[in-house]
């Protein structure tokens, strides 16, 4: 049976393109790309000939509990190995290169991945170091290029950015989250007659106090104030409130004036 620990790392980790970094220089940012890669749901971590020594506690400390991607890592020696098991693969780069491949916006490069891995092909995005990116050789092994639309005048992206830009699009492209929702806590949105009966106070209040007291534009007034709390949809609290402003606004004050 799978312990608790475990089984929370199967659940957070999902099947999805594997991450190749080549020849990445400092663990701070490989703790940083493991972070990334785990916020979007990944864990398959592959590194070829990082310069420092592999494990790298910094890596550990910047991946701020990205731990079981740490942990899962695997090291290769050439770019080759790394992606030998895969079907296709990505090449993230800004730089434009003498070679005839598509070119591919980090969305449209995630939909076509989702669309391989549910076919049940392997995938992987090549990341180069932060000294010098992909070289040609890399770029040769990717039958793709996925390159993200930024400033022109200045695309130079930290190794932990890129990777997030990549694996966020990975994440959304699959995400079924509305792209607007209101949380409503514990209570829900005010029903009409919730609302009516607030509106019929409200303007006995107004009506009390002189503020319609020109007749014939009484009726416009009126709409004019139930359109402003009609497009706040309120909820129940909210018209709870209201009746308690209304209360407050309303009531006699005590005099205690001599």
């Amino acid at each position: 049976m799978m312990a608790g620990t475990d089984k929370s790392r199967a659940d957070s980790i999902a099947e999805g393109p594997a991450i190749i970094l080549i020849e990445p220089q400092m663990g701070e940012n490989i703790g940083m790309a493991a972070r990334a890669m785990l916020n979007s749901g990944l864990g398959d971590l592959r590194l070829v000939r990082p310069r420092d020594v592999w494990p790298n506690p910094k890596a550990r400390h910047t991946a701020s509990g990205a731990d079981a991607v740490i942990d899962d890592s695997r090291v290769f020696e050439t770019t080759a190995a790394a992606v030998a098991d895969l079907n296709r693969v990505y090449a993230a780069t800004a730089r434009p290169r003498d070679m005839i491949k598509a070119v591919l916006t980090p969305r449209r490069g995630a939909a076509e991945m989702r669309t391989a891995v549910a076919g049940g092909e392997r995938v992987g995005i090549l990341f180069g170091g932060e000294r010098a990116g992909l070289d040609n050789d890399d770029i040769a092994l990717a039958d793709t290029v996925i390159q993200a639309p930024l400033n022109p005048a200045f695309s130079s992206l930290n190794l932990g950015h890129a990777v997030l830009i990549a694996t966020y699009e990975w994440y959304q492209a699959g995400d079924e989250t509305p792209p607007e929702y209101l949380p409503e806590g514990r209570t829900q949105p005010a029903t009409k007659e919730e609302l009516i009966g607030f509106f019929q106070r409200l303007e006995a209040a107004l009506d009390a106090c002189g503020f319609m007291h020109v007749a014939e534009k009484r009726p416009i007034m009126v709409r004019n104030i139930r359109n402003i709390f009609q497009r706040a949809n309120l909820m129940e609290q909210e018209v709870r409130t209201l009746h308690g402003i209304v209360s407050c606004l309303t009531q006699p004050k005590d005099d205690n004036s001599t």
